[in-house]
């Protein structure tokens, strides 16, 4: 005999659930009772009828989760699973329905919660528009009042603006098709800006091909920025939930995609009135600027005339110490001059005084020694002079002896 876990019956009978077709994903309908919100704001609910209950959990940003009150009458989308750490069977619910909604609209539910989880409606992903656009592709009926709207409209307020209609269908089988085949051939350009997806008002009939899975991809897909401008204000489609911005009307769409001419020449008024107010504050500051440094520059230039004063005072000055200095000098000259002439042989010679030269080598005589006898020498007087021979020379020690016998006698 086999003995198997608690948990590993649990495991088996969860993967029995998952794999069932039928309990995988199905409706269920019944009175919501014993209702209670979790604080991370999930819901946990039984559908009950008569004597069967179902226990339910219903997780945050389901759809239709707001639509859960106690003793309502639903019908719930999920699948059975089994949660295996109490061994409870539960009912994972992902949209509700009040009891009664047509089939249209539950199919519409059913879309809208396959594309939410897919990411289609994340609100990350939607792209802004242009602020200036040159190119606005509409993708509508050609025939309809809504393409006759737009270009009024754009005419109006930014003519600047090239508008390119993708002809398609917008009511009828053809329109599904139609409106995927005219963003798959926008795509292939590479200059539109923006796109406008418009029809007028309807039925949710009428207006079923823009709630069609293929239509909301193809708009998922644009390579431009979609605006969806589905019908009246109050009608609300899953193209305008894919799309990156909707508009309550087409003539809202063209209005939202360009600018207004008018609010742009009054802008480009104030701004240049603007500019020019700068300009003109820019110019007086440097044209003050300008004369700043000019004065700047005058208090720094030199006091020419003071300096001519003073370099003439200087070269006054100069010319004084000069004369003084040059006077000193000559003064001084003439006394080294009268030096000089008192100490010059010239005047010896003048007083009475004689030179003695020898004429062999032109050597002054000072010396009694220093001649001999017959030597040639010369005698230079104060004028002229003798040439003559020695004929005796007496030496200075020779002559004191003789000056000192003449004293003793």
């Amino acid at each position: 005999m086999a003995v198997y876990s608690v948990s590993q019956v649990t495991s088996y009978l969860r993967t029995l659930l998952e794999r069932d077709d039928v309990v995988r994903e199905l409706w269920v309908g019944g009175e919501v009772a014993s209702l209670s919100r979790s604080a991370t704001g999930h819901s946990y609910f039984s559908l009950r009828e008569t004597d069967s209950t179902l226990r339910c959990v219903m997780f945050r940003n389901s759809l239709g989760a707001e639509r859960l009150t106690g003793g309502a009458a639903v019908i719930a989308h999920g699948r059975i699973s089994l949660y295996e750490a109490r061994g409870d069977l539960q009912f994972i619910v992902d949209m509700v329905q009040d009891e009664g909604v047509g089939e249209l609209q539950l199919k519409l539910d059913q879309l809208k919660l396959k594309l939410q989880q897919e990411g289609l409606f994340e609100p990350s992903r939607k792209r802004g528009l242009p602020a200036y656009p040159q190119k606005v592709a509409v993708v509508t009926s050609p025939t309809g009042a809504v393409w006759q709207d737009i270009q009024t409209v754009i005419a109006r307020r930014y003519p600047l603006v090239e508008l390119l209609l993708a002809p398609t269908p917008v009511q009828g089988d053809s329109a599904s098709s139609g409106i995927v085949e005219a963003f798959k051939a926008l795509n292939d350009l590479n200059d539109v800006d923006a796109v406008i997806l418009a029809r007028g008002g309807g039925s949710l009939e009428d207006l079923w091909p823009f709630n069609e899975e293929a239509v909301a991809r193809a708009i998922y897909a644009s390579r431009s920025p979609v605006v969806s401008a589905i019908g009246h204000e109050s009608d609300f489609t899953i193209a305008d939930i894919v799309a990156d911005r909707r508009a309550p009307t087409p003539s809202a769409a063209a209005e939202m995609v360009t600018p207004d001419r008018l609010e742009l020449a009054a802008k480009l008024l104030v701004d240049r009135r603007a500019l020019a107010a700068g300009v003109a504050r820019n110019q007086s500051a440097k044209a003050n600027g300008v004369e700043l440094s000019i004065q700047r520059l005058r208090r720094g230039l030199p006091d020419l005339d003071s300096m001519r004063i003073r370099i003439d005072g200087l070269l006054g000055s100069a010319d004084t110490y000069l004369k003084h200095s040059a006077d000193l000098r000559a003064e001084r000259l003439d006394g080294l001059r009268l030096r000089l002439e008192a100490l010059s042989p010239r005047d010896t010679l003048r007083r009475g005084y004689a030179v003695l030269e020898r004429l062999d080598n032109r050597a002054i005589v000072t010396d009694a020694d220093h001649v001999d006898v017959g030597d040639g020498v010369r005698v230079m007087l104060s004028r002229g002079s003798i040439d003559a021979d020695i004929v005796s020379a007496t030496s200075a020690d020779r002559l004191h002896e003789m000056e000192a016998g003449h004293s003793d006698e």
